[in-house]
């Protein structure tokens, strides 16, 4: 929702450049993705929308499920609570990893693959990637065994089709025209 992400931009920079300032982007994305993935959770959905909840109680649920932060990150918490904005914390955690992605120069890749791929081969397959590309690539793979053979790379809006299922398709396509 695109209301949602204008609401969470300022939350995220803000908590980007605390952050930054301090040397924790690791420790504050970490935080900020367990904080989103508790707002999902439909049981804690409900409770945020629990009238009968202070924004103490709410504080505090939270703080439970959301394990070690650091006193700057309850703080984060509690302005997100007693400003109503807990909803957005997907989006504050998402827009978070792009300026942290973007101040490391790091792109995230989403490599799906036939079969398993080994630690070696992923680490080739990347090293290779920040080679022609320019800059870290961080990877997410998923197996798919209707490729056949090969992997599907989506860098962006690029997609590097070197499956054997692809050049099927491509082979196709040219022997019908």
């Amino acid at each position: 929702m695109a209301e949602n992400v204008t609401i969470a931009r300022p939350y995220a920079e803000a908590a980007f450049e605390l952050a930054r300032s301090t040397g924790a982007l690791a420790s504050w994305q970490a935080a900020l993705a367990r904080l989103a993935a508790a707002a999902v959770d439909p049981a804690m959905r409900e409770c945020m929308h629990d009238p009968r909840l202070t924004p103490a109680t709410l504080a505090d649920l939270f703080l439970g499920v959301a394990g070690e932060l650091t006193p700057e990150q309850c703080n984060f918490l509690s302005i997100l609570v007693d400003n109503r904005r807990l909803d957005v914390l997907p989006e504050i955690s998402a827009l978070f990893e792009e300026l942290k992605n973007a101040q490391e120069d790091t792109r995230e890749a989403r490599v799906i693959s036939a079969f398993p791929l080994t630690e070696a081969q992923l680490a080739k397959l990347v090293g290779e990637l920040e080679r022609k590309f320019g800059y870290k690539i961080k990877p997410t793979v998923e197996v798919d065994p209707e490729l056949i053979g090969g992997v599907r790379i989506a860098l962006g809006d690029q997609v590097i089709d070197a499956s054997v299922r692809g050049k099927l398709n491509a082979m196709a396509v040219s022997l019908k025209n």
